[in-house]
């Protein structure tokens, strides 16, 4: 088997099918994207060839950056979410004994459930009429609190798509940092606590040098889908109100399929496209391990 795995063609046939697929289903639109960027048009008619005009479109689009800046906020929020909530959550993991399959399972619950009805879920539980799970809970602290608005107010509709998006992925990176954990060798903990030192000193200065690694590949990975998020917003808010949760992925769909632009939609999908690669690299380099 290993003399088999090691043949360079056997590799090559193992990876084909996967290549193939993410060619046709990621690296060819992104292509196209590209190609319909440089002319005007709706989807249907004559294309009209601008150049660089949609680009040049780009830079004083208001609305664009808007909802960029919502973005990378939302993708920041992301980050210390998944992954530091998957990281937390997966050190819990490794303190239970009885019942760890229990555990894992519940927390990997939200993962299985579609967007559709955890989204569904959490505007019954915030809603103010009738009243929700969360806002019945704050009566009994101050009745006034029974009508808090949360997912249609301005100040808080961003931060419900945040926290929903959050508690849906958290348990995806808890089982990757999980597996990491049980990786490290736990010579090296015994011997740190034959020396004395402490569980935060084992966790700083050996526990968490293993995990760099993880914790990289973990992060570009939330980068990925954060800047392209798209569903949770759509079936949360709709990027309401008054635009206070759209997201770049939101903003050019209603360019490229509500306002029919489909050239500057795809020149939009083209911002979004450099935007990920270059955050990956910046990631990638600050992360950047030893061997």
């Amino acid at each position: 088997m290993h003399a088999a795995l090691g043949k360079k063609r056997t590799v090559i046939c193992f990876l084909l099918p996967a290549v193939l697929v993410y060619t046709i289903s990621v690296i060819l639109p992104i292509f196209w994207s590209g190609y319909y960027s440089l002319f005007d048009w709706n989807g249907i008619g004559e294309k009209i060839f601008v150049g660089i005009g949609n680009f040049q479109e780009l830079i004083g689009d208001q609305e664009l950056w808007s909802s960029a800046w919502k973005t990378i906020v939302y993708t920041f929020f992301q980050v210390v979410l998944q992954v530091g909530g998957g990281l937390l959550l997966a050190l819990l993991l490794t303190k239970i004994v009885v019942g760890r399959k229990i555990f894992q399972t519940l927390y990997y619950i939200p993962v299985i459930i579609s967007s559709v009805a955890l989204c569904q879920m959490f505007k019954k539980i915030f809603a103010v009429q009738p009243v929700g799970l969360f806002n019945q809970l704050l009566a009994l602290i101050n009745p006034d609190w029974i009508r808090l608005q949360w997912i249609s107010n301005v100040k808080t509709s961003l931060g419900m798509v945040i926290f929903t998006a959050g508690y849906k992925d958290m348990a995806v990176y808890m089982l990757i940092f999980f597996a990491a954990l049980l990786s490290v060798p736990p010579s090296l903990k015994e011997a740190a606590r034959i020396d004395g030192a402490s569980g935060f000193q084992i966790f700083w200065k050996i526990t968490l040098p293993h995990l760099r690694p993880t914790i990289a590949a973990n992060v570009i990975l939330v980068l990925n889908g954060a800047l392209r998020v798209y569903d949770i917003p759509r079936l949360l808010t709709m990027g309401g109100p008054v635009l206070s949760s759209e997201t770049q992925a939101l903003y050019m769909y209603k360019m490229a399929f509500t306002s029919m632009r489909y050239g500057y939609g795809s020149a939009v999908a083209m911002f979004i496209v450099a935007e990920a690669l270059f955050l990956a690299l910046v990631v990638k380099k600050l992360l950047k391990t030893e061997e």
